[in-house]
């Protein structure tokens, strides 16, 4: 996908990217908090994607009725126009496709991300096969939307499209992946008594033993190496809004670990705002101590 023409932003355009900035401060912190240290430019951007991802998971997981796979298809398909034209009447959509357009995000993320978002409306209970697929097109491919943004968002028109190497791609799949599995454990209960869903493979509220939690753990916490080996490769900014929700992550990783199986279907493992301001300012502090550049091996 080339680039268009730089145009400045119109009236509607910044009117979308407030939308989407809304979306993200309403639904999460800890990502919202990563986003936040990244550039003007760059920071609209992943809002713009974090907005369509959001709005396509609320039709399934919210909305939820008989209606629920047309409103998806309708999305799928603005979405798909607005790649080809620059213009959506939906905001979000619009803020995506302006995005998507300058970033180089095509139909290569977009397409298993749909589909996997199809998967909440037809799969109730997973196997490897499926959850596999379903993690690739619902986490990981975010991860290479974000990574397009962090490589191509403050380029010049007339340069060429940025692609990460094999580290980059990894590392952003892994850090998808890893959200996503986190998030799989934290919501357990809820996503079989309420939505109906079982993700994990093999793994009801029911049956789920210490060895299970143990295995989906040293799971997670591979995914989580592979995107922290990837972290020195990114250009500053973003890996310091990276490390940072990564370590957010990472502490509720923690806080899973310590979490017995009864505990975990009882309530919802979260990291305390006052906790995640304090870890994220460590990582700030660390990235800018002297010397951080040249030991993390990172790009200006």
């Amino acid at each position: 996908m080339t680039s268009p023409r730089a145009t400045p932003p119109s009236l509607y355009d910044r009117t979308a990217a407030r939308a989407s900035r809304a979306v993200l401060a309403t639904y999460s912190t800890s990502f919202g908090a990563g986003s936040r240290l990244l550039g003007e430019r760059m920071r609209r951007d992943i809002e713009a994607v974090y907005g369509l991802v959001r709005v396509a998971d609320e039709v399934v997981d919210t909305h939820r009725g008989a209606t629920a796979g047309d409103l998806l298809d309708a999305l799928e398909e603005e979405t798909a126009l607005a790649l080809e034209r620059g213009y959506s009447t939906n905001l979000i959509v619009h803020a995506f496709a302006r995005t998507a357009r300058r970033v180089g995000i095509g139909h290569a993320e977009i397409d298993p991300f749909f589909a996997s978002m199809r998967m909440d409306l037809t799969v109730s209970v997973h196997d490897k096969a499926s959850y596999e697929q379903y993690v690739f097109g619902s986490a990981e491919v975010v991860g290479l939307m974000c990574l397009a943004v962090f490589l191509n968002a403050d380029r010049r028109p007339d340069e060429p499209l940025i692609g990460g190497d094999a580290r980059l791609v990894r590392g952003a799949r892994a850090l998808g992946a890893a959200f996503q599995k986190i998030n799989f454990l934290r919501d357990l209960r809820t996503d079989v008594e309420t939505l109906g869903r079982s993700y994990l493979p093999g793994v009801t509220p029911q049956s789920l033993s210490t060895d299970d939690l143990d295995a989906i753990l040293a799971e997670i916490g591979a995914d989580v190496q592979a995107a922290r080996e990837a972290l020195p490769y990114l250009p500053r900014r973003p890996r310091i809004a990276v490390a940072s929700t990564l370590a957010l992550y990472e502490r509720l990783l923690t806080k899973l670990a310590a979490t017995s199986p009864a505990e975990l279907l009882r309530c919802r493992v979260r990291v305390p705002d006052a906790e995640k301001v304090l870890v994220v300012a460590r990582v700030v502090v660390r990235s800018f101590a002297p010397g951080a550049d040249r030991a993390q091996g990172g790009a200006a």
